[in-house]
C-alpha cells in the first residue's frame, strides 16, 4: 500500500472466524488491527505498549473466508508516552471472474501507551523518536 510500507501482519480469514451471516466477525478484524498496530508501536517502545483507544474504525467492505488480509500500520504521531498508529486493512480475494483483486476493507486509528513491565507509563526514548523521524536531529 502506497506510503504505508510492508504489511505488519498478513493472515488468512478462516471459517472459525465467521459471524452468523457467514462473513468474518468484526471483532476478529479488530484483533488483527490491534496486533498490527502493536507491531508498529513497538518500534518506538520495544519493552511494551498497551492499547488505550481505537478511533475512526470504519468497516468499508465485508471480509470473507479465504481472503488474505494484509494489515498496514504506520506510526503518525508520538508523544511523551503515547503512540498513534493508522492501520489500513486490505483483503486479497478472487472475484467472480477468477481474477485476484485487492479491496480496502477496514481502517482505524489506534493509540497506544508505552509502559514498563509493571504497567506504569514509560517515556519513549528520545533516541528512538529521532531514529524514526519524530524529532529533529
Amino acid at each position: 500500500m502506497k506510503n504505508m510500507g510492508e504489511p505488519k501482519l498478513k493472515i488468512v480469514a478462516m471459517p472459525k472466524d465467521t459471524n452468523s451471516a457467514g462473513n468474518i466477525f468484526g471483532g476478529w478484524i479488530l484483533s488483527q488491527i490491534d496486533t498490527a498496530g502493536v507491531i508498529a508501536a513497538r518500534e518506538l517502545s520495544p519493552e511494551r505498549v498497551v492499547t488505550i483507544s481505537m478511533e475512526q474504525v470504519v468497516f468499508k467492505q465485508p471480509v470473507f473466508v479465504g481472503d488474505i488480509i494484509s494489515c498496514y500500520a504506520k506510526v503518525v504521531k508520538v508523544g511523551t508516552t503515547s503512540i498513534r498508529v493508522e492501520v489500513e486493512v486490505i483483503a486479497q480475494r478472487v472475484d467472480e471472474f477468477g481474477s485476484t483483486i485487492c479491496v480496502n476493507v477496514t481502517s482505524a486509528t489506534v493509540t497506544y501507551v508505552s509502559v514498563d513491565r509493571r504497567g506504569n507509563k514509560k517515556p519513549i526514548s528520545e533516541e528512538l523518536k529521532r531514529i524514526h523521524g519524530f524529532l529533529n536531529a
